[in-house]
């Protein structure tokens, strides 16, 4: 489906990535040349790969059927290069979103009108900051992200959909999309930042003292004191076994939380296939067996945890998994971040800091668009004071010399 030709610039939609070239498309995403436009912007996104969302339309998650349409939005020179895209679905639910945007829907229907469908560009059931206007390097570049947002705007036309929404892209991209039209949204998740250290104990040594304890303390107990050990497990090393058993904790987990969990078990054999050395899969067995799990994502500069599950409780486990084991690794892998995904306050006793995202939104009614705007205006605000009050409630040392152990 072509949506327009500006200036010898081609938009048109794919409904599928597999009709997409996988060295196209990630030539645009994770481009070798590109050099990052903001400060830690990570390069080698996993997310981003045309392995990891094809992997999502083929094994029957980000569907038609699930409320995931493809409409990924591409851009061509006269030659039919591709120089842009963007992994764009038309949506027939907010699920699996982590923007919530229900209200906004409630008070269009009630208002007469259709939200649904709508455009979402995003990375399906993935709260992770990433490049969602994904430009490949060239002398073409700025007219190919300009031509890229219209034929998103051109794309909700020709749909019939009531708006598209660009979800945890990057600041610079939030900024550009202001330009052209886009209402700016804001929130926050909590995320842990490499300050150079060597090792755990560096971080636990920038900590007061209070809380240095507190995490030694929920380490021992977590581990020790239930006779439980931890597997850190990539590449060749997960096995069927081990997806088996995190299937089992992740079903579990979603079945309890939300009703129905997102991913397929074929969606994990399907990963493990074809990005096993982008996989941190972090195991805890107790008397012989797997009793909890949590798979993460190992991107250029950046450990991204998504999903956790249990079959057992025990105190400070989930902690230790998902959290105090990302943070290892990724200091010994010499990352800069972990970002440990969606809410979660209590992430901020455990040295993980308050992190804006953002993301972008057109509204194609003019009144409907009016008032999102107005909700959105007191929603930053109620955002940026949060920010500043939780900074102030971070675990690490106020400018003090150490306190004795």
């Amino acid at each position: 489906m072509t949506v327009s030709a500006l200036d010898k610039l081609t938009v048109r939609v794919a409904p599928s990535l597999a009709l997409v070239p996988a060295r196209d498309w990630d030539a645009c995403a994770n481009p070798a040349d590109g050099r990052p436009t903001q400060p830690g912007e990570d390069m080698d996104n996993p997310f981003l790969s045309h392995a990891f969302l094809l992997a999502l339309e083929e094994t029957g998650c980000a569907t038609a059927r699930t409320g995931w349409g493809g409409a990924h939005v591409l851009v061509e020179d006269a030659k039919g290069a591709l120089l842009a895209a963007a992994p764009c679905y038309l949506k027939t639910n907010s699920m699996g979103e982590y923007v919530f945007d229900h209200g906004w829907a409630d008070a269009y229907q009630r208002a007469g009108g259709d939200y649904y469908p709508k455009l979402q560009v995003s990375v399906p059931f993935t709260p992770a900051t990433g490049r969602r206007l994904l430009v490949r390097p060239s002398p073409l570049q700025d007219r190919a992200r300009d031509t890229l947002a219209l034929g998103l705007q051109a794309l909700c036309d020709q749909t019939h959909a009531s708006s598209v929404h660009v979800t945890f892209g990057l600041e610079t991209e939030w900024a550009f999309l202001s330009k052209q039209g886009f209402l700016q949204r804001q929130d926050q998740q909590f995320h842990w930042v490499n300050e150079g250290y060597s090792t755990f104990d560096d971080f636990l040594a920038a900590l007061a003292s209070r809380k240095r304890k507190v995490i030694r303390r929920e380490r021992r107990d977590a581990l020790a004191d239930n006779g439980i050990t931890i597997e850190r497990l990539t590449g060749d090393a997960i096995r069927k076994e081990h997806w088996d058993a995190f299937f089992r904790f992740y079903t579990d987990t979603g079945n309890r939380k939300w009703g129905r969990p997102y991913l397929t078990r074929a969606f994990f054999d399907r990963i493990g296939e074809v990005m096993a050395d982008r996989i941190l899969l972090i195991m805890a067995k107790r008397d012989g067996r797997y009793i909890a799990g949590a798979i993460n994502f190992i991107g250029g500069n950046t450990l991204y945890g998504r999903n956790w599950g249990a079959i057992e409780e025990h105190p400070f486990l989930h902690f230790e998994v998902c959290y105090y084991q990302a943070i290892d690794f990724a200091i010994e892998r010499g990352l800069q971040r972990v970002e440990a995904g969606a809410q979660g306050e209590h992430k901020l006793a455990r040295g993980y800091r308050p992190s804006l995202t953002y993301s972008a939104h057109y509204i194609a009614d003019p009144g409907f668009r009016k008032a999102i705007a107005s909700y959105l205006a007191r929603e930053r605000m109620h955002v940026e004071l949060a920010q500043e009050q939780l900074n102030e409630f971070t675990p690490f040392r106020k400018g003090e010399p150490p306190e004795p152990e």
